[in-house]
């Protein structure tokens, strides 16, 4: 059996989780405070690895050490789904939101967005996805850059997103087995999303910084899209948690109106994260 057949203890949330609030937004450069300590790949907290899957159990060769995006244990992929398709769906945040961001002009964002997680989650995930039958796709979202660069229509351009999004869920489909329902699973790649989300809205309206209000809008959609696919297996699973995924969501599209930034950000930042908070109580 691999090291958990619960999504929700040894990795589950706990390393799931661990790390989004020190995400950086894909479009933008931070100032950087001078008199903060500045952090290390040697010195910056990471969730502890988790336990190898056990003999009988033939897992893909897996990349080591690597958290990938936001604090994704990538190297749990391998045999957890919940880490397995919160990295998938963090690729589709990024397209979702460069989509969007390129149909309201803008066209630096938008190509940045969509080539980020070619560089980042997707390339951490290869060994992962080759060992799983996965078929290579991250050309898919080069090449969307490309486009959006070179001033694709953009009808183009959500053509493209289209081609990825189907990319996204044959892959999905690739997902390790776990003893995990359907639900749980689901459940699990919603509050990564969600979690992200709230994170990089507090960011955003405290700094007034685009790429983290687009980070977050995407990692909302995502959350969304992700939630709608799953509702009925979570309905199965933990009926409860209906409700209080919906009012998460809700909140969080009052905070991301548009793919813009918006001129105000009335949404406080600590209710999201309260709510976000209630939910993983509530798991």
């Amino acid at each position: 059996m691999p090291p958990s057949a619960n999504p929700w203890s040894q990795i589950g949330l706990a390393a799931l989780l661990a790390g989004t609030t020190a995400l950086t937004s894909c479009g933008e450069t931070q100032p950087v405070d001078a008199e903060a300590p500045t952090e290390t790949a040697e010195t910056a907290a990471a969730p502890a690895a988790p336990a190898a899957p056990a003999d009988d159990v033939a897992a893909p060769a897996v990349p080591q050490g690597g958290e990938g995006e936001g604090g994704v244990a990538i190297e749990a992929a391998a045999y957890d789904p919940v880490v397995y398709g919160s990295a998938i769906a963090i690729a589709k945040a990024h397209i979702l939101a460069a989509r969007d961001a390129y149909a309201a002009g803008e066209t630096e964002s938008a190509g940045e967005m969509f080539a980020h997680p070619a560089s980042e989650v997707l390339a951490d995930m290869q060994p992962i996805f080759e060992g799983l039958g996965v078929e290579p796709f991250s050309d898919l979202f080069l090449d969307a850059s490309d486009a959006v660069f070179n001033g694709a229509p953009e009808s183009d351009i959500v053509a493209r997103t289209e081609t990825i999004l189907a990319a996204l869920t044959a892959a999905g489909t690739k997902a390790p087995k776990s003893d995990a329902s359907a639900g749980d699973v689901a459940v699990g790649v919603v509050t990564d999303q969600v979690d992200r989300a709230a994170d990089m809205y507090a960011i955003a309206k405290e700094n007034a910084y685009y790429g983290s209000y687009l980070d977050g809008y995407g990692f909302y959609k995502a959350a969304a899209d992700e939630f709608a696919a799953g509702k009925d297996a979570i309905e199965e699973a933990r009926p409860d948690l209906i409700p209080v995924i919906e009012g998460v969501l809700s909140s969080l599209s009052k905070a991301y109106p548009i793919a813009t930034l918006p001129d105000t950000m009335p949404t406080e930042p600590g209710e999201l994260i309260a709510q976000v908070s209630e939910l993983k109580l509530a798991i």
